[in-house]
Order: structure tokens, then sequence, then C-alpha cells
């Protein structure tokens, strides 16, 4: 059921140009509590340590998925599409703006830690009591479970949620192109217009008309060249690597009985994993890092030393391992300790990987829904068996070993660093 305002309110926008707000549902769920917090929450976590200008908000990326939703709906409208249930709207459109709406300060790093999923907040935000579910429910009173199910990939008719969770999905072209934007890179760049304009509503799927291959190839060279030069840049990781060390110290800490001179009770409720709803909306940005700034001064020497590093970007640095040498990261983890360097808090290993395109496979159930081509004969296609490109950035892709520890190691005295381990971190430069 819609409920359109009596006049459409306009969002300024740097990605989109304008974000057009036409239903009063849409409105007031914008200026819930819940959803005003985005605002507070940054969209790429650490990014800004390496792309100074990568300061945008949840809020506005969820705006931005909003309105790409809202524009392929509008487009499927225009060319009355039967095979577009106009009835789901407004579902498509409320999911499309609180997809995210889940999200924490940080949230993988403090996913990792604390075991937590941003996607199992959305859903409890939008069925819990708060603003947002009281919103909702003057829709219906199953508005909310049909929402949360959009949104947690439940929700039975595919096309809905294939429009904000899927391989060609208005979550991925809003984020592509806001976090091209302002990082200031190239990579994500995609001509957006032009996949709208051939993308279509088929039996129960999104599709894409055939003559618009070229335009969905751009878009996932776009997204594979993001991840390996931007979201997986190893300063980033660097910084986040730090941020997951500070919050496994703290857990440490409190496991260990650990008196804290600085706690707050969303942080104690995290650590005891009693959080409330009530208590996660307090978990913002803002919250964490006058967090970090008080453990900065905190007794325990690792945390304030890790909080400090946070705070001033004294992040670890870090060198590329062609192989893995199980003994020696071994041997590297016991001079550490001898250093006066806990290895637990002070070194890491990663090794990023992405899938920039899941190939489907008959038989496997994946949530991972493919993007299928639309022949002038009503057929369709798997799309990376017509496009090499495609084929060739389909599968995991997999970077190098990137090993992270402290600079001060090198300025440590030689006798604790066998001259191999020196080499291998890269000592000389």
């Amino acid at each position: 059921m819609m409920n359109p305002l009596q006049e459409e309110k306009v969002f300024k926008d740097p990605v989109h140009k304008y974000i057009y707000v036409q239903e009063q549902t849409i409105w007031e769920l914008i200026n819930t509590k819940e959803f005003q917090r985005l605002r507070r929450i940054r969209q790429l976590g650490t990014c800004f340590m390496t792309f100074h200008g990568a300061e945008h908000s949840r809020f506005s990326h969820s705006l931005g998925v909003y309105e790409v939703t809202r524009k392929i709906i509008s487009q499927f409208e225009r060319n009355g599409y039967e095979d577009w249930p106009k009835e789901e709207r407004l579902l498509s459109l409320c999911a499309a703006l609180l997809h995210d709406i889940g999200h924490g300060p940080f949230s993988h790093s403090i996913e990792k830690t604390f075991g937590t999923h941003h996607e199992d907040w959305s859903c409890r935000i939008v069925l819990g009591d708060t603003e947002v579910n009281q919103v909702l429910r003057k829709v219906s009173e199953h508005f909310p479970q049909q929402v949360a199910g959009v949104i947690c990939k439940t929700y039975y008719k595919e096309i809905v949620v294939s429009l904000v969770s899927s391989q060609l999905d208005a979550d991925r072209m809003d984020y592509l192109l806001r976090d091209a934007y302002f990082t200031g890179v190239n990579y994500g760049t995609f001509d957006l217009e032009r996949i709208l304009r051939v993308i279509r509503p088929f039996q129960g799927h999104i599709v894409v008309k055939e003559s618009g291959m070229h335009a969905v190839e751009d878009y996932l060279m776009s997204r594979y060249q993001m991840y390996w030069q931007v979201y997986f840049h190893p300063v980033t990781r660097s910084a986040e690597i730090v941020l997951q060390k500070v919050f496994g110290r703290a857990k440490h800490l409190y496991e260990e009985g650990y008196s804290f001179a600085f706690m707050l009770p969303p942080l104690l409720s995290l650590f005891r994993k009693s959080l409330t709803v009530e208590e996660y909306h307090m978990l913002d940005e803002a919250l964490m890092q006058t967090v970090l700034m008080q453990w900065s001064t905190e007794q325990d020497p690792i945390l304030s030393d890790l909080c400090s590093r946070f705070l001033n970007r004294r992040l670890f640095k870090y060198v590329t391992l062609e192989l893995l040498d199980a003994q020696q990261i071994e041997r590297l983890r016991t001079t550490m300790l001898e250093a006066g360097f806990d290895p637990t808090f002070y070194m890491e290993i990663d090794f990023p990987s992405d899938l920039s395109y899941d190939v489907y496979r008959p038989g496997e159930e994946d949530e991972r829904l493919p993007i299928l081509l639309l022949d002038p004969n009503d057929g369709l296609t798997e799309i990376s068996l017509k496009s090499e490109i495609v084929q060739s950035i389909s599968g995991i892709h997999k970077g190098k070993y990137h090993l992270y520890y402290p600079e001060e190691l090198l300025q440590v005295d030689p006798q604790f660093i066998p001259p191999d381990l020196r080499k291998l971190l890269d000592f000389e430069t």
C-alpha cells in the first residue's frame, strides 16, 4: 500500500545528483533515530586511513541504494513490464533503504572479534521495539517481517531479494560509484544509466537484455578493480588489523578480569554478549573514537599502545611473502616474544581473496544469484557462457600473503633477530 507524500522530498547527492523521496513511509523511516544513526557510521571503515576523502557514511550509501532501486522500479513501471509485481514496490524500497541499518562502528573489525553479523542486527532492528518497526507496522502488521525477509534473503520472491542482494544489485551499484567518488579513484566508475536501461523483470528474475552485456562487463570489472585497488589496499588492511588487535586485546583483558579505567555500558554488554537493540543504537564511531582515546591511557601497555597506534596512524609495517614458510613464521613469533612484542597482538598474516563473479552451477544451492542474459527469443543464458571477460574474472581471486608487524621491531638489537628473519622483514628498506 503506497502512501504518497503531498510534496516529494529531494536530497542533493554527489553520485546520483538528486535522490527523490515520494512515499510517506520512506520519509518517516529516514527520520527514525535508528536510520539517523547511520550518519555516524563510515561506509568504508578504516579506508579513510589510506584515502583521506573516504569519510562518507552508511546514511548516504543507504539513500543511494534506495535511489537506484527506485530508478529500477520506475523503469519497470514506465515500460509496463508484466513480470514486475507492482504490489512489491514499497517493500523493495524499504528493504533497499534499511539493508545496512544493522552496521556498527568499524563493523567488520567488531564482527570478526565478537562474532556478530550486521545482517542479523538489521533484522533485529526491523523486528524489534524500534522506531523503524513502528513505521513499518503502519503499512501492515506483517510488513516488518517481509522487510526483514528481503534483507536476510528469506523472502519467497527472488525478484524482490535480487534487487537488493545479488551479483547485479542496487547495493553494489551504489557503493562502487560512491566509494570511487570519495576515494578519488576511477576504478569503480561504470555506466549506471545504461545498466538501468537494459535490466528487465522476467519470469521471476531480474535479467539483462543481451545487448547490454558489455555494460555489465564494465560493472564487474569495476568491482574487481575496486576490491584489489581500494578495499584490499595493504595500508587499509593494516589499519583494520590494528583495530582488530585493539578489540581482541580488550576482549582478552575483560575475560581475564582486568579492571578498565574507562568502560561504557554498551561495550560491557558487547563483551558479555548481551547487547540489546537499544544499546546497539548507542554504538557509533563517535563513541568508539572516545573509547579508543580513553583506552590509549589505560594501564595495560598493549591496549594503550595499540589504541595510540590507530589514533595516530602508526600502523603496522607490511611485507609481501611469495611463500608462507610455517617454520619460519613460528621462529618469527618466538623472536618477537623475546624482543618484547606479543605476536598475538603485534603480528598478523593477511591473505585477501574475493569472488568477483560466481558462475552458476546447476544443482548447487547458491545465494549469489547469477546474472542472466535475455536474448531476442526470450532465452536465458548465464553471462559467463557468452562473455570471455566475465569468464576470466570468475571464481575466487586470491592475493599474496602480507605479513604485518610493528616497524619498531627493526630497531631491536640485532642479536634478537637472526639475519634470515631480518631479510624476511625487509629490514634493508
